[in-house]
Parts: structure tokens; C-alpha cells; sequence
């Protein structure tokens, strides 16, 4: 949270995310640099606000009044009244800007709830249900936030986010297992000739826990190559940092595999130099994509798809704006402007001395000297 004389600007509220998405995940902050400025702006944000929610609910310590605070902070983003937070700033813009259906993050949310309810998942399609709403739901997101409104495209796109979750899963196994939590399918386990019980008592690797974890990672391979087709659809100038996300997530189950399915002792990273690779493979050559784009919503995405509006202003393209200082510097410059005219005005009023208490002059010189290195030249 910021401190309530510190000044902010959509530059600096954008910034605070960047910050977020570099710390939260790599692999989408590099994905995401081959994405169109705007789009990368909104994904950011969009990430940012996802980051927070499951920080709040994983690591607070009640999740219930989390999840509870996190539904209020949505009533205020979509009121257009957001809370005095940099994500929640970022985000009301976003859900104006590009009307994205408030379902979507509130069936973001039940996945977090299911989190915390500790629920366990009985077969393959109730773990599918949970892939959705944990990461469907954020494929479904970003393609709106790239303009795409066809229900086809958007089908293709939960399944990319329910294929990224099946990979986490499979690699994340011990370290869930050693935290308490069990989301492999234990109907699956048992399949394999696998106790669930035991399983969580004394996790170890084995040719029985190698079965399922190759079960998985076949159903998030069908699905990333169902994704393919969905990229394919996409406006071209976002294609390769989605393709980008894509390959470094399958990658993580390429590299679980190379390492012999054995993800209790090991976790499976993908290098820097792998990554690289990844990337540059980017621009060599087209792949061999499938036909599924018309493939039936799988089951588990349809309540998604749902919450998608048929409206003929739904339908309308969006033209959204910049956070960045090369296209709202001005807008920047009368709000650093206006904060400085209300911290001058408090002073005067409470300080009868005359003088800013030393914490709020740092910040606005703080402020000013930011905004002076990205452009904003402010004189005194």
C-alpha cells in the first residue's frame, strides 16, 4: 500500500506492477516483452492484480477475509472508484478500457477460495475444473485484452491456461506435497497403484508417480497443441510473445521428463540459456499447426466462455491507452502538479511553522526526480 502523501501517476502505478510481474514469474515477464506496448501495459497490470490476490489469500493470515477484501476491491475497480493502490488503479483503467466481464475475476477468485478450502481433487476433469479458473480464466483475459472476441479463439485460449496449470502441477508436485497439499487426482493415483495417503506420509519418485505425471503432462500437451491453432487467430503483432509464454511453459514439462520424472528431489527449471534458445527459436521457421480452433470448449471452460457478453458493443474493437510517460506525460505532469498543490495546501494549514515534515519532502522529491528522469521536467 502507498503512503497517502506519496505521489503517484498512471507512470508510477504501472511501474509498481512491472515490478511485480519481474519478481513473480520470468518466464512471463519475458514472454511478455514481445508483446505489443499497450498489450504489455494491460498484461502487466492484469498480472499484477492476479500476483496480489494469491500472495494475499496463500500468505495472509486469514484467507477467507482476503478473499472477502479482494471481492470489495473488485466492486470499487469495476465502480471506477478503485482503492488508493497502485494495481487496483492499473486495473480499473484496464477493465474500461477493454470492458473485460467482471465473471472472469471472480471465477479467478473461487479457484483461490478452493485453494484455501483445501480442496481435493478426485479425478482428472475436477482438477481441469480448478485449471480453469486459476489459469483459463487469465488465457480467456488476455486475449480479450488483445481484441479478440470470438468465442473459438477464446475457447483455444482457456486451454493454453488450463495446459500451464497442468505443467505447474506436475512440476510442483513435492513441493506441495512437503506443504500439505495434494492436487495430483486421486482417483489418477490410485489408477496407477498409488495410496494417496501414503503418497502425502513419504512422497517419493518412482515408476508408479512417473505414469501419472506423464498422464498429466499428455492431457497439457493436447491442450497446448489445441492452443496452437487459437495463437494462429491472434492479431500478429501479439502471436510471438504468446508462443513465447507457450513453448517456456512446455518446456518445464520437457525438462521434468529429461529428469526422469522425479519432481520430489528436483525441481525442474529451464535454464537461461534453454530459454534463450526458446526465444530465438521464434523467428525460424513456422510450426505445424492443427486443426482445432473449431474444436468443442472443453467442458471445464464453458462457464468461461459464458461470461463473455454477445453484445454488438461488446463486439466493438477497443483502442486502449498508454500508462507509459511517451503518451500521458502531460496527464502526468498536472498530477504531480495538483499533488504538489495539495501537500502545499495541507502544510500551510497544519504546519504552523511552515515546513513539510521531513518524510513528505523526500517524497516529493523523490517523486519529482523520477518523473524528471522519465521525461517529466518539473522546476520549483
Amino acid at each position: 500500500m502507498r503512503n497517502d502523501h506519496q505521489i503517484t501517476t498512471p507512470h508510477t502505478d504501472m511501474r509498481e506492477c512491472q515490478r511485480l510481474l519481474y519478481h513473480g514469474s520470468r518466464s512471463f515477464h519475458i514472454a511478455s516483452r514481445f508483446l505489443p506496448p499497450k498489450l504489455r501495459e494491460s498484461a502487466c497490470g492484469l498480472y499484477a492484480f492476479c500476483r496480489i490476490a494469491d500472495d494475499l489469500v496463500d500468505l495472509g493470515e486469514d484467507p477467507k477475509q482476503a478473499l472477502a477484501e479482494l471481492h470489495r476491491r473488485l466492486d470499487l475497480i469495476y465502480a471506477g472508484t478503485p482503492q488508493n493502490h497502485s494495481v487496483d488503479r492499473v486495473l480499473s483503467q484496464i477493465v474500461t478500457d477493454h470492458r473485460l466481464p467482471r465473471g472472469l475475476l471472480d471465477a479467478l477468485l473461487e479457484g483461490f477460495d478452493w485453494d484455501t478450502a483445501e480442496r481435493c481433487y478426485e479425478t482428472v476433469d475436477d482438477l481441469c475444473d480448478y485449471g480453469a479458473r486459476v489459469a483459463g480464466t487469465v488465457g480467456v483475459m488476455m486475449a480479450i485484452l488483445m481484441g479478440v472476441k470470438d468465442h473459438a479463439t477464446l475457447a483455444r485460449a482457456a486451454d493454453l491456461g488450463v495446459a500451464m496449470q497442468l505443467t505447474n502441477i506436475c512440476r510442483d508436485v513435492g513441493e506441495d506435497a512437503r506443504a500439505g497439499r495434494l492436487y495430483l487426482p486421486r482417483q489418477l493415483l490410485r489408477d496407477y497403484g498409488i495410496d494417496p495417503d501414503a503418497f502425502m506420509a513419504n512422497p517419493s519418485p518412482g515408476p508408479k508417480l512417473t505414469a501419472v505425471l506423464q498422464h498429466l503432462l499428455g492431457e497439457a500437451d493436447r491442450r497446448y497443441q489445441q492452443a496452437d491453432s487459437g495463437i494462429e487467430k491472434l492479431p500478429k503483432t501479439c502471436r510471438p510473445g504468446i508462443r513465447a509464454a507457450r513453448r517456456l511453459y512446455a518446456e518445464i514439462g520437457h525438462k521434468l521428463a529429461a529428469g526422469g520424472y522425479d519432481p520430489i528431489t528436483t525441481r525442474a527449471i529451464v535454464t537461461r540459456r534453454r530459454k534463450v534458445g526458446i526465444v530465438a527459436g521464434l523467428f525460424r521457421g513456422s510450426e505445424q499447426l492443427s486443426d482445432d480452433l473449431f474444436a468443442p470448449c472443453a467442458r471445464e471452460n464453458q462457464f468461461l466462455l459464458a461470461a463473455v457478453p454477445h453484445t454488438e458493443e461488446w463486439q466493438r474493437p477497443t483502442q486502449p491507452r498508454r500508462f507509459s510517460p511517451s503518451a500521458s506525460w502531460m496527464l502526468d505532469l498536472f498530477i504531480v502538479l495538483g499533488q504538489r498543490d495539495q501537500i502545499t495546501t495541507e502544510r500551510q494549514s497544519t504546519d504552523h511553522g511552515g515546513r513539510l515534515c521531513a518524510h513528505r519532502r523526500v517524497a516529493v522529491r523523490g517523486a519529482l526526480k523520477a518523473d524528471t528522469r522519465e521525461g517529466l521536467s518539473i522546476t520549483t
